[in-house]
C-alpha cells in the first residue's frame, strides 16, 4: 500500500506549557462537576472502579495515538493516519465523523453556557448567551493558534485549581473533621448504604457508557501535535500523564465525594462540589462552582472549534473535503474551516431558542457514538501502522503502546461493549439510529465526490516546521 503524507503549512505555536494544560483540560469536562452525580447513582461507591477501568482503556487509546503522533505530527492526526495506513475512505470517514462529533459537542457546550449564565442573569434568554459564546470563541480561534493555546491554558488551570481545592478540603474533612465540628468523618459512607456495590455488577456495567462519554476530548492531544513546537517531547509527556490525571481527578475526587456523603444523596441537592465548598464555610460556593463549569463549557467549545478547523484543513489536503478548507489566514489559521463549523453551531443557538430543555440529552448520545468511532479507528489504524513499519523502525519508536497487539484488541472489545450497552439506556439508544444514517450519508458523499488525480493528492516533502 502506498503511504502518503500531507504537507501542512500550520505554524508550530503551541509550547509545552500549552500542550500539557490542553491535555489536562481535555480529560476534565463539565461531566465531572455535574454529570458525576448521574454515574454515582448508577454504580454507587463502585463508580470509582468504573472510572479506573475506563481510564485504563483511555490510556491504551492515547498510547496508540501518541505512538503515531510522535512519529508523524500532523494536525489531521488520526484522520491523516487512517488515510495513510487504512485507506482513503477511512480517512474520509474519520475526519468527517470527528468534525461532526465536535460540532455536536459544541452545541451541547454552548447550551450549557446559556444555563450557567442564567444562574446569575435569569432574564437573559438562553440563546443570547449561546450566541455570545459562539462569537467570542470564534474570534479567539481566528486570531492564531497561540491565542487558542492561551485561552485553553487558563481555562484548564481554573478547572484544576477547583478540583485540587475540593480534594484538599475533602481530605481535611475526612481525617481532621474540618467543617464538621472537629469530628473526622471517616469512611463509613462507602459501605453503609447498600454496600460498595449497591447495584451489583450491572450498575458498574451500565455506568461505563457515561464514564466513557466523560473522557471524550482526550484525543485532542493528537490534533495539537501538528502545531506543537516540540512534539517529540511534549506529546509523550502529555500522553503518559493521562492515566495519573484520571486517577487523581476522577477516581480520587469521586471517592472523596462518596466518603463525605451517602452515595444515594449525591446530586439530590445540586452539584457535589457545591456541597463540599459550602460545608467548609466558603461563601458563594455555588457561584464559584458555576463560574468553574462555565469556563469548562467554554473550554470544550474552544477546543471544538480548534479541532474542527484543523480536521477540515487536513481533509482538504487529503482531497477528502473541498480545497477551500485548505486555505490559511496570514497567521496560518485554517479560517475557512473554523467559520464553516461556527456556521453549523448556529443550529444550537436556534435549538436553544426553540426547545432549550431537550437539547442536551440527544446531543450527548450522538457525541458518544461519534467519539467511540474515532477511538475505534485510532486503534485499528495503529495496528496497520505497526504492520507497515520495519523491525528497525519499530525499535526506534520513541513512544510505544505496551503489550501490543493484545492491548489494542482488549480496548476494541471494550468499545464494542459500550456501544451494545447504549441500546439498553433510555435516551442513549437514539444515537444508534442516528449513527447508521450518518455513515450511509458519508459513504454516499465519498462515492459522489469529484475524483482527483492521484498525483495531486500527495505531498512527499516533510511537514513544515514553522517557528
Amino acid at each position: 500500500m502506498k503511504q502518503t503524507q500531507e504537507k501542512e503549512q500550520l505554524k508550530r505555536g503551541l509550547s509545552e506549557r500549552h500542550i500539557q494544560m490542553i491535555s489536562l483540560g481535555g480529560a476534565i469536562g463539565v461531566g465531572l462537576f455535574y454529570g458525576s452525580a448521574t454515574t454515582i447513582q448508577m454504580a454507587g461507591p463502585a463508580i470509582s472502579l468504573s472510572y479506573l477501568i475506563g481510564g485504563i482503556i483511555i490510556f491504551i487509546i492515547m498510547r496508540a495515538l501518541g505512538e503515531m503522533a510522535v512519529t508523524e505530527p500532523v494536525s489531521g492526526s488520526f484522520s491523516s493516519y487512517a488515510n495513510r495506513y487504512v485507506g482513503p475512505f477511512a480517512g474520509y470517514l474519520t475526519g468527517w465523523t470527528y468534525w461532526f462529533m465536535w460540532v455536536v459537542v459544541g452545541m451541547a457546550e454552548i447550551t450549557a453556557v446559556g444555563v450557567y449564565v442564567n444562574y446569575w442573569f435569569p432574564d437573559i434568554p438562553q440563546w443570547v448567551s449561546a450566541l455570545g459564546a459562539l462569537l467570542i470563541m470564534t474570534i479567539v480561534n481566528l486570531i492564531n493558534v497561540k491565542a487558542f493555546g492561551e485561552f485553553e491554558y487558563w481555562f484548564a488551570l481554573i478547572k484544576v485549581v477547583a478540583i485540587v481545592a475540593m480534594i484538599i478540603a475533602g481530605l481535611l474533612m475526612i481525617f481532621l473533621g474540618f467543617g464538621n465540628g472537629g469530628q473526622p468523618i471517616g469512611f463509613d459512607n462507602l459501605w453503609v448504604n447498600g454496600g460498595f456495590f449497591p447495584n451489583g455488577f450491572t450498575g458498574i456495567l451500565f455506568s461505563l457508557v457515561m464514564v466513557m462519554f466523560s473522557f471524550g476530548g482526550v484525543e485532542l492531544i493528537g490534533i495539537t501535535a501538528g502545531e506543537a513546537q516540540n512534539p517529540q517531547k511534549s506529546i509523550p509527556n502529555a500522553v503518559n500523564k493521562v492515566i495519573w490525571r484520571i486517577l487523581i481527578f476522577y477516581v480520587g475526587a469521586l471517592s472523596i465525594m462518596m466518603i463525605l456523603y451517602p452515595w444515594n444523596e449525591i446530586g439530590t441537592n445540586g452539584s457535589p462540589f457545591v456541597l463540599i465548598f459550602d460545608k467548609i464555610g466558603i461563601p458563594a460556593a455555588a457561584a464559584i462552582i458555576n463560574f468553574v463549569v462555565l469556563t469548562a463549557a467554554l473550554s470544550a467549545f474552544n477546543s471544538g472549534l480548534f479541532s474542527t478547523g484543523r480536521m477540515l484543513y487536513n481533509l482538504a489536503l487529503q482531497n477528502n473535503a473541498p480545497k477551500l478548507f485548505g486555505k490559511l489566514s496570514k497567521t496560518s489559521t485554517p479560517y475557512v474551516g473554523i467559520l464553516f463549523s461556527a456556521f453549523f453551531l448556529l443550529i444550537a443557538v436556534f435549538l436553544n431558542y426553540v426547545v432549550p430543555e431537550k437539547v442536551f440529552l440527544y446531543i450527548s448520545a450522538v457525541a458518544t457514538v461519534a467519539v467511540i468511532t474515532s477511538w475505534t479507528i485510532i486503534l485499528i489504524t495503529q495496528l496497520r501502522f505497526r504492520k507497515a513499519k520495519s523491525k528497525e523502525e519499530i525499535n526506534n519508536l520513541t513512544l510505544k503502546l505496551p503489550f501490543w497487539p493484545y492491548s489494542s484488541y482488549i480496548a476494541l472489545g471494550f468499545l464494542v461493549l459500550v456501544v451494545v450497552l447504549m441500546a439498553f439506556i433510555d435516551g442513549m439508544s437514539v444515537a444508534l439510529y442516528v449513527a447508521p444514517v450518518w455513515f450511509i450519508f458519508l459513504y454516499l458523499g465519498y462515492k459522489l465526490r469529484r475524483p482527483v488525480k492521484s498525483e495531486t493528492t500527495v505531498g512527499t516533502k516533510p511537514i513544515s516546521q514553522h517557528d
